[in-house]
């Protein structure tokens, strides 16, 4: 199809340059005519069924061509009417049969063709174009953070914010692009009344001098044939200058023009009913036509009662509304509903997890106030899915009025795992310390770093002095998403391990059967798949997982080690996590011997492994650790801590108070093609 539309284009290109040279036969003239309006109206009803001006992204280019057509077409008709005083049947049929053979009244109506579209449209859409072209240049820098803000809080995928920017660049030149070429048109009407002015006088001189045609005849039929020429090239000319308004008027919607047109029109029945009774008294009481008026009267009496009936069955699908009270909870689909033991009027489950807010939050979560948390939750229920290989529970959103107005709090089992605060009306300023700009300081309940809230009118300047700005809700999201993240392996329950686990073996039964419950226990696989999420490493191979527990099963039940094995066997994917293919990795290494006496302090104990170090070398070893991980030098680029297999987890474990954000890496988990450095040695005598 693709290869199709290429030739299509080339031939079209040709056809016009021939009919820019060589003189044309009136049939084919009469063909070419008839296409030229079909494709204006094609163009028209296309541009009506659009959902987003990106749909049709190919327009300013079409409306360059389907001028240059019209223009051939004036060329072409131009030169049979000067030479034969005859342009073909469609010509003569405007000319005689549209305009009842009046030269005066087709001429009157050319005039009234060329003004609506040059003066009304036309100039409309030009001016629209060029407002949003501004307007969109403007707002780029606005949208790509956006972008950013929603990618950092884990809404969005990687794929997605490059095709979030791809289209802003897209539309960016729509609209650059519409403004240029609405002046194609404006240039084309004014073309057609000089065409048409050089064919009356031109003509008018052909038949006088050469045809020898009396005065008056001569001049009717030139007119007539000048006026028909005119009328079939600004028919479809008009038909694109609309098309063109409604495409740079359009704002995106997930209907089409009609569709929105018919729900926003029809969204107030009293309106149509009272407009309904004003035509009728119009009807009754003034001399306007009684059988006309009340036609209409009755027709938009109709469709109220119709929008009534539509709005009624709308409110009963819908069902009662939706309250924040805590008997009400989200659904996987976003959609609240009431537990089934508490409807039962049994105690029910602790909620696995759940956000609570103060009064003065409640916008961000209320639909009717604009808030869209609970898809936002959705989103961030995608994301993880996608991620790491986990679907979350169900959100629980509540309100708490013993929490102080501006509050929320994030609980995980009905304990809270993390808390902030929200400034409603107002933006979060991050990423710059020591700056000018004036604003409530405060630190980024998320990552704890500085950050200012300011008002809305500031934001332009935080732009500009470097700030990274983004709005209550997506601090919120965010805080939500790096929650969940943090807390994965303990919302992952072992019903989900089995779930996985039984969706495996759809795809790969031999490997399920293999484990388990002949090799290992579901509670063994849960807490391997905890053990990985505790980390940060996603469970989406988990025919990777499976095969590899399966092969190691025999050598021990011990989760932890277990997990090691699995590390190993996923080495790739979490080097690349840390340092993606072509950066490098600064790798933090043990003093040889350091990881000897590590090595023997590693004891085993009822078939579980431990590290026994006394308090004065745990100390120093976590002191020195910190201390060469948060160096300047290489504290914003990829490191890693990189000791042998049978200290991993356990210098894991001692680590995460201090170093939470560092992974700590076996050697046979690092990748062999990635690019490694020195980023220092752990010492205890340092």
């Amino acid at each position: 199809m693709m290869r199709l539309g290429q030739s299509g284009t080339v031939l079209f290109v040709m056809v016009i340059v021939i009919m820019l040279i060589i003189p044309l036969p009136t049939w084919i003239l009469d063909g070419l005519i008839l296409l030229n309006l079909s494709v204006g109206l094609l163009i028209l009803l296309v541009t009506l069924n659009v959902r987003d001006p990106l749909e049709f992204s190919a327009f300013p280019a079409l409306l360059l061509m389907t001028t240059l057509f019209r223009l051939a077409l004036n060329v072409s008709a131009t030169r049979l009417i000067l030479l034969q005083a005859n342009a073909g049947t469609v010509i003569s049929t405007f000319g005689n049969f549209v305009v009842g053979g009046n030269a005066v009244v087709g001429f009157i109506v050319f005039l009234i063709l060329i003004i609506v579209q040059f003066i009304v449209i036309t100039r409309g859409a030009e001016r629209v174009a060029e407002v949003a072209a501004r307007f969109t240049l403007d707002a780029m820098p606005g949208k790509q953070m956006s972008i950013d803000a929603d990618l950092n809080a884990g809404l969005i995928s990687d794929q997605d914010a490059r095709r979030r920017r791809r289209l802003i660049a897209q539309e960016a030149d729509f609209y650059g692009a519409m403004d240029g070429a609405s002046k194609f048109v404006r240039g084309d009407a004014i073309a057609s009344i000089i065409i048409v002015a050089i064919n009356i006088v031109g003509g008018f001189v052909m038949g006088m001098i050469f045809l020898h045609l009396a005065f008056t005849q001569s001049l009717s039929t030139y007119t007539i044939l000048s006026v028909g020429d005119g009328l079939v090239s600004q028919l479809p000319a008009l038909l694109i200058s609309t098309a063109t308004g409604l495409l740079v008027t359009r704002a995106a919607s997930e209907v089409s023009f009609g569709g929105d047109l018919v729900r926003q029109m029809l969204q107030a029945p009293r309106t149509l009913y009272v407009l309904a009774g004003v035509i009728a008294f119009l009807g009754i009481f003034t001399p306007i036509s009684k059988l006309v008026a009340l036609i209409l009267a009755a027709a938009f009496a109709l469709l109220g009662y119709r929008a009534q009936l539509g709005s009624a069955e709308l409110a009963a699908a819908a069902g009662p509304a939706v309250g924040l009270g805590p008997s009400r909870a989200e659904s996987p689909a976003g959609e609240p509903r009431e537990p089934a033991q508490a409807a039962a009027g049994l105690p029910g489950p602790v909620d696995a997890l759940a956000v609570e807010f103060g009064f003065g939050l409640l916008s961000l979560v209320d639909k009717s106030q604009g808030g869209d948390f609970f898809e936002r939750v959705q989103k961030v229920r995608e994301q993880m899915a996608e991620e790491f290989g986990i679907l979350l529970p169900p959100v629980r959103v509540k309100d708490n009025l013993s929490l102080p107005p501006s509050t929320y709090r994030i609980l995980l089992r009905g304990a809270e795992v993390a808390r902030g605060e929200l400034m409603p009306g107002r933006l979060l300023a991050m990423g710059k310390e020591g700056g000018s700009l004036p604003g409530i300081a405060i630190k980024d309940p998320v990552f704890q770093l500085p950050a200012l809230w300011i008002a809305r009118q500031q934001q332009d300047q935080a732009v500009l002095q470097g700030y990274t700005v983004i709005d209550t809700a997506t601090v919120l999201t965010t805080h939500f998403a790096e929650s969940v993240r943090r807390h994965a392996a303990e919302l992952l329950s072992r019903e989900d391990a089995k779930r996985l686990l039984d969706r495996l073996k759809q795809v790969d039964p031999a490997a399920v059967d293999e484990l388990t419950p002949g090799l290992l226990s579901l509670s063994v696989v849960h807490r391997v798949l905890q053990g990985l999420l505790r980390e940060g490493i996603p469970i989406r191979d988990l025919v990777t997982i499976v095969e590899t527990l399966g092969d190691r099963a025999a050598e021990t039940k011990d989760p932890d080690q277990l997990t090691e094995h699995v590390r190993q066997a996923l080495g790739r994917q979490i080097s690349q996590r840390i340092a993606p293919p072509g950066e490098v990795l600064y790798a933090i290494t043990l003093d040889p011997r350091l990881e000897g006496e590590l090595r023997t302090r590693v004891q085993v104990q009822e078939g579980r492994t431990f590290l026994a170090l006394d308090q004065e070398t745990a100390l120093k070893l976590t002191q020195n650790a910190e201390r060469l991980a948060r160096e300047p030098a290489h504290a914003d680029k990829p490191q890693a801590i990189v000791v042998a297999p049978v200290l991993r987890g356990h210098l894991r474990r001692l680590l995460r108070p201090v170093l939470e954000d560092v992974p700590v890496l076996s050697y046979p988990e690092l990748d062999p093609a990635m690019r490694l450095q020195s980023g220092g040695v752990i010492r205890l005598d340092d």
